[in-house]
């Protein structure tokens, strides 16, 4: 049955009836299928009425022209979950989303062009948003309320105020959108500060302000702007993301009550971000960059929000709700099954695979005359290694990486000699010398993450400008792409050795009777990425922390013989994991 959510002078209204928005965050993408109904029922016991998502560009269209909507990437599959539990649903698909996310949700291979223009009116650009929409949309116009589907508000961009100024090119996405059945409330979010109302909000689009406390000042603030109109935060930052280096993030749960009371006081609909936060599987977390310094985020996405990582309810949720029943007629509390941990216990990591020893298993080489970098090679995540010969003899001389992105390993003639690393600008300098028979340089740089937020989100992964040995930059290379999508092919030998500071697979099994969620506890081992069954479990930086655990979702196990593969990149003091029962967040 088709119904109508508009705004009608200070509310928003569905079908003629007044209706307040209590939402919260839950990103599909973040979550394993097999647990969006568990995670959606657990939103809707809280007492709230709507969930929201982002909607990822890079997640669906990885490589320009092949789109992928299956498992994670089934979006359509998540709203009809939520519409069945009778849940509406706000859909953020811009092409950036931020979110912490990989390049803010845009492709890498927008990269390669190397006129490429982002966020802004520059048809190029257009055209490739233009080419997704095509495929995307059409998937969402049957799930709108107008056509009997939960879908009932989208955004335009996202918090388009805090980047730029360009109203054409919001216009243009607005446009976009209609022009492809999107007939639902559109709205805008940004920042309650005057340059970011400013620049983002478009000629009769409704504005909703994102912020974590002051809601009155905020409100004020979007009231200049948007003097009449329902008033919304689409963004209450109830927690907060972590950085590696950084601390774990807490918010008190009192403190996000009262915040969330006052909103609901001041007859305010609210979107908490996040109230399930999930897990940046794989490659898919981003970075921020201040300008002095860039930051990469952790794999864990726990956010300290009213349902954990793994998808417990936390003491944040009881809080939350207790508001929401000053509010809202609630019925009993009615949760699904807790979902089951178990600690498997210790698996010996006893297989072994040299990095180095299996390229050929891993990646066609290319040659270059420069160190390109990943994107001008058709690579989006991963790893890069790039080899040349330097002649000799050469006296103790240091090696400058001009501009790597992120993270590099040096090796001359197969010995480790140290890491570059992007944030570490005050490193000591790696130096060494060349034998007269010359000696062979292999760099091995690590992409962490492209930059998700603010002025720099340009950023090209690998060597970004050129290698030096002195004043002398550094020609002909040969170049393996690493993007460590498929470790099928790897073969691997018994080993008990540490193979300090070289990178290296290595390979554990373990069996289960019954398959739960579990935790990989990493200590004694460096940095690298884990995979399950085949399935990127995400990065591990067990020496800097704060996170110590990945966690392993019951659904990626099965019963019988499992597989347990780590891609190490310095050694381990013993070939030893644990899978426990809890996290280790810090």
């Amino acid at each position: 049955m088709m119904s109508i959510f508009a705004v009608e002078g200070n509310q928003f209204v569905l079908d003629g009836e007044p209706i307040r928005i209590i939402s919260g965050a839950i990103h599909y993408f973040r979550v394993v299928p097999e647990y969006w109904q568990d995670r959606l029922m657990k939103l809707k016991a809280c007492g709230f009425n709507t969930v929201e998502t982002y909607v990822p560009w890079n997640f669906h269209e990885p490589h320009e022209g092949q789109f992928n909507f299956e498992g994670m990437a089934d979006i359509v599959k998540f709203i009809e979950i939520a519409g069945e539990l009778g849940l509406h649903v706000i859909v953020r698909p811009s092409p950036y989303i931020c979110a912490e996310w990989e390049f803010g949700g845009m492709p890498a291979w927008l990269l390669a062009d190397p006129g490429m223009r982002l966020r802004c009116f520059h048809q190029p650009f257009l055209d490739k948003i233009d080419a997704y929409f095509d495929v995307l949309l059409p998937k969402l116009v049957p799930l709108l309320c107008t056509n009997g589907g939960p879908i009932f508000a989208m955004q335009i961009e996202n918090e388009y105020g805090s980047y730029g100024n360009d109203v054409q090119y919001l216009e243009y996405l607005k446009e976009s959108k209609i022009k492809r059945g999107i007939d639902v409330l559109l709205f805008t979010s940004d920042g309650p500060e005057d340059f970011m109302l400013q620049g983002g909000m478009v000629p009769g689009v409704l504005e909703t302000v994102n912020f974590g406390s002051r809601p009155k000042e905020a409100f004020d603030e979007l009231r200049i702007y948007q003097p009449e109109g329902p008033i919304m935060c689409m963004e209450y930052w109830n927690g907060w993301f972590d950085h590696w280096f950084g601390q774990h993030h807490i918010r008190d749960t009192a403190d996000v009550a009262k915040v969330f009371d006052e909103m609901l006081a001041m007859d305010a609909s609210v979107n908490f971000y996040m109230f399930h936060g999930g897990t940046n599987f794989g490659f898919w977390s981003g970075a921020n960059d201040d300008g002095i310094k860039y930051m990469p985020t952790i794999t864990s996405y726990d956010y300290d929000v009213a349902i954990n990582e793994s998808g417990d309810v936390t003491e944040k949720f009881y809080a939350v709700r207790d508001v929401v029943a000053k509010y809202v007629e609630l019925g009993p509390l009615e949760l699904p099954e807790p979902i089951k941990k178990k600690a498997y216990g210790q698996v010996n990591m006893s297989q072994h695979a040299s990095l180095f020893e299996s390229l050929d298993k891993l990646s066609t080489p290319v040659q270059r005359t420069c160190p390109d970098p990943m994107e001008m090679l058709g690579q989006n995540s991963g790893f890069i290694l790039y080899t040349t010969r330097i002649s000799g003899p050469r006296k103790e001389t240091e090696l400058n990486l001009q501009n790597v992105h992120d993270r590099a390993q040096i090796f001359v003639n197969g010995e480790f000699k140290g890491v570059v690393e992007r944030w570490n600008k005050d490193a000591k300098p790696i130096s060494f010398s060349i034998p007269s028979e010359g000696a062979q340089l292999s760099v091995l740089v690590e992409n962490m993450g492209r930059i998700n937020y603010g002025p720099y989100l340009r950023d090209m992964k690998g060597i970004t400008e050129g290698i030096r040995f002195g004043a002398q930059f550094l020609y002909h290379w040969t170049i393996h792409t690493l993007p460590l999508e498929d470790l099928s092919k790897l073969e691997y030998a018994s080993s008990e050795a540490k193979h300090e500071g070289q990178p290296a697979f290595y390979k554990g099994t373990f069996r289960v009777d019954e398959t739960a969620d579990t935790f990989l506890e990493l200590k004694g081992w460096n940095k690298g990425v884990a995979y399950i069954n085949g399935f990127n479990l995400g990065r591990y930086w067990e020496m800097v922390g704060p996170q110590k655990t990945l966690y392993i979702p019951g659904p990626l196990l099965r019963k019988g013989e499992n597989e347990l593969v780590l891609f190490e990149l310095h050694g381990a003091k013993e070939s030893v994991v644990t899978l426990g029962d809890s996290a280790i967040l810090g």
